[in-house]
């Protein structure tokens, strides 16, 4: 993008068009990934994924890659993404227990963050040495092999006790869900905020990288390289340490300050050695948070919805990325990247501050164990109680007809 000449604007808006497909298309992905078999669903969207990396390769072999296409092709990635992942993430409880599930989910991020540190550096490497259309077509073969690997899983097939719902249902259901469960609320709010915030990065280190210290496409993926390996580090040596002192939500804290002094250090660091020393940093931070703020939502979800609250936990997020991208690119044209930076360096300081008004560490005490029993001869119900908030239940409203429930004392028909 930056050796067709586009302006800092574009580099910024590869970021939001690569998150916007989650912000569009998550939530009817989670749906699928409740209503449909997993395993088909992520052969399809790996075949997607495939064909518009390739389709990427075709255009820049023939010569006519452009800034526009570029852009098309990563949101053409991003749709299959968007739809892949809430269809993984739900596939993981089914492949671990409770127990597990927290060192499953770190194993995940630790995966991530080696594609960061291998991805960045080989694509820097093979560019200059083979041109861009090879590094399209190896990304395209990368996808046909995780196709294969996902049709050697074995999917144990479970039955449901209760009629499958129509997708619209399925929808309405995550709706009504979300409205009656403060603690999926707290958990969207902080993925929101953390998504505006953590956008900065993908949105404006191209921009400071290529436009401000004049690095090389080898050197840019050099720093991002160096923001995986600092991802790797925060998720192997500072994760599970931390959590034997510390609550979620002081991680999330300690981690946005450092976040935002790594945003600061950005804007005034001129020296290519020590910028990479900081991108380490930033990625720690964000391994971190988002580790955290990704458990306490899946210990907030019940297995039912997994899927769909799970998508929208990714389009919350994701949809604070994509907005991100406009707003960080459009300060760093006006008035510059260094003030975009310091804007985000501020965020990055309220949100530490204000998270303990919207605290995680409620999650660490939900019980989501069912009750099952009978309204009548036609209709069974299952109500999940959330005991971590006080006055507060969430309802399973799974084909369950009219019921009543105490809240804190008082009454709710629903």
């Amino acid at each position: 993008m930056n050796s067709l000449g586009a302006p800092a604007l574009w580099l910024s808006l590869m970021s939001s068009a690569g998150t916007l497909p989650f912000f569009l298309f998550t939530l009817p992905a989670g749906a699928l990934a409740d209503l449909v078999d997993r395993r088909r669903l992520m052969r399809v969207f790996n075949c997607w994924l495939a064909c518009s990396a390739g389709l990427l390769a075709l255009c820049a072999f023939i010569g006519k890659l452009t800034p526009a296409i570029i852009l098309a092709g990563v949101f053409l990635l991003g749709t299959g993404f968007a739809f892949q992942a809430p269809v993984a993430s739900a596939s993981i409880p089914e492949i671990v227990g409770k127990e597990q599930l927290p060192s499953a989910i770190a194993l995940g991020g630790i995966q991530m963050n080696l594609a960061g540190i291998i991805g960045p550096a080989l694509g820097g490497l093979l560019i200059p040495l083979f041109g861009v259309s090879t590094v399209f077509a190896t990304n395209a073969l990368a996808f046909v092999l995780v196709l294969l690997a996902v049709i050697t899983w074995k999917r144990k097939s479970v039955a449901l006790d209760t009629p499958l719902e129509g997708f619209l249902d399925s929808l309405a259901g995550a709706v009504q869900y979300m409205r009656y469960a403060p603690g999926v609320r707290i958990v969207l709010l902080r993925n929101g905020i953390f998504g505006v915030l953590i956008g900065a990065i993908p949105a404006l280190l191209p921009v400071v990288s290529l436009k401000v210290l004049h690095l090389d496409s080898v050197y840019l993926g050099l720093v991002f390289t160096c923001m995986g390996v600092g991802s790797l580090a925060g998720a192997i040596l500072i994760l599970e340490p931390a959590r034997r002192r510390l609550k979620p939500n002081q991680m999330t804290v300690l981690a946005g300050f450092v976040l935002a002094v790594s945003y600061a250090l950005m804007a005034v660091v001129r020296q290519p050695q020590v910028f990479l020393i900081v991108a380490a940093l930033a990625g720690a931070a964000w391994t971190i948070s988002a580790s955290e703020l990704w458990i306490a939502g899946q210990r907030v979800i019940p297995d039912w919805i997994r899927g769909r609250l799970n998508a929208t936990h990714m389009m919350v997020s994701q949809g604070g990325i994509s907005i991100a991208g406009l707003v960080w690119g459009a300060l760093a044209t006006t008035p510059g990247p260094e003030w975009a930076l310091f804007s985000a360096s501020a965020m990055g300081i309220a949100s530490a501050l204000t998270a303990k008004r919207w605290s995680i560490d409620f999650s660490e005490q939900v019980n989501l164990e069912p009750v099952v029993g009978t309204l009548d001869a036609s209709h069974w119900k299952r109500i999940t109680y959330c005991q971590a908030l006080p006055r507060y239940s969430a309802l399973d409203t799974r084909r369950i007809g009219r019921v009543t429930i105490e809240t804190g004392g008082a009454s709710k028909s629903l």
